[in-house]
């Protein structure tokens, strides 16, 4: 085996180097924001670049004050979750398995409904919403988040079961399975990558969903974490340690899924399933 040159090496460690640099570009608006949260007490110009005390009274502040937006942005997300997958999923499988005519148009279609603003959607929405009774209600914020996600799912999870093979839904029609039976005992056991990506990115959507909740809620009967943060920082301009631990505390629930999920998300799905 051939030695490793000093170019090839200078190469590596250059290459090793420039990745940290970009890291380290990347995580400090984190760092600071971190940085600010454990400083409650300086002002927005005199946060010290190293904390020298850990300081988590404003932690404690910004839970009492957004506590609820954010268990409301819990409750919402998971409900869009559910809301994407029981559609995104059949319709996915039906595209994917079914070769009905136009699906290369639908799925284009799908993707081109990606690209409308969201100010358009919302204004959309609430017309139909006043109309329908799901202004300021969590089920009709569900509903609206889930959109988000769905086009996204239904790409994504058609992609997956395009390549499931075809022996194996043959050899569970065989045994007596129905479309049905098929579907849930075999098609998503498959895709459970593909449902856990797709699960992860609808949750981030809603999570992160700001238009909708400004636009969807005249009350604070219904407020997720990015609105009453957006509102927060109106009331506490002077207090910035707060507004920061308010913002890390809402970055917690996205940062713990992607972390439990990573390796799910590039995973295959049908390996090992034809023996």
């Amino acid at each position: 085996m051939a030695a490793h040159t000093p170019t090839a090496s200078r190469r590596r460690w250059g290459s090793t180097v420039a990745g940290v640099l970009i890291l380290g570009v990347m995580l400090f608006p984190l760092y600071w924001m971190l940085n600010t949260a454990l400083q409650p007490e300086s002002g927005l110009l005199q946060v010290d670049p190293v904390p020298s005390g850990v300081d988590l009274s404003g932690f404690s502040k910004a839970l009492t004050d957004q506590g609820g937006h954010l268990l409301t942005s819990l409750l919402v997300s998971f409900g869009a979750v559910a809301v994407c997958l029981a559609i995104s999923a059949p319709a996915a499988y039906g595209l994917a398995r079914f070769g009905l005519r136009g699906s290369r148009t639908i799925v284009f279609g799908t993707l081109i409904t990606q690209m409308v603003p969201g100010i358009v959607i919302a204004n959309a929405l609430y017309n139909s919403y006043v109309d329908l009774g799901l202004v300021n209600s969590y089920f009709g914020l569900m509903l609206a988040d889930a959109s988000l996600g769905i086009p996204f799912s239904i790409v994504l999870m058609r992609s997956f079961m395009v390549s499931i093979p075809a022996e194996v839904i043959e050899a569970a029609e065989i045994d007596g399975a129905g479309p049905v039976r098929v579907f849930l005992r075999v098609v998503l056991p498959m895709s459970r990558n593909s449902l856990i990506t797709s699960g992860l990115f609808a949750f981030l959507f809603s999570w992160s969903d700001f238009m909708f909740a400004l636009t969807l809620n005249t009350t604070d009967d219904v407020k997720p974490i990015t609105l009453g943060i957006y509102q927060y920082i109106g009331a506490h301009v002077g207090d910035w340690g707060s507004v920061m631990a308010a913002s890390v505390l809402s970055a917690v629930p996205a940062a713990i899924l992607l972390v439990l999920a990573q390796k799910y998300i590039a995973a295959g799905i049908s390996g090992g399933s034809v023996k």
